[in-house]
């Protein structure tokens, strides 16, 4: 399970320009999944507190929980420089 999480990591990181080994990315990688550690923990105290009738507040803004941009649910556009649309 998460030996072919690690990899797709590797393999979209590998393809960055100056990327030469798993070396020149471990960094981004680890940040990556700290990340994802952190939003799972947001949703396990939040799930917590509902249960217990209490309310949550999370502590990272929507615009950086992993679901916003990570894993977007949503399609949105995308803009190139030169102004086209994806």
């Amino acid at each position: 399970m998460f030996e072919q999480t690690f990899k797709n990591i590797d393999d979209i990181l590998h393809k960055d320009a100056g990327c030469g080994s798993e070396l020149d990315y471990v960094e981004q990688t680890s940040w990556v999944l700290f990340l994802k550690y952190l939003d799972d923990l947001e949703k396990d105290k939040q799930t917590a507190a509902e249960l217990s009738g209490k309310s949550y507040k999370k502590i990272i803004d929507e615009q950086f929980q992993w679901n916003t941009w990570a894993a977007p649910k949503i399609k949105r556009k995308i803009t190139s420089k030169n102004g086209a649309e994806r």
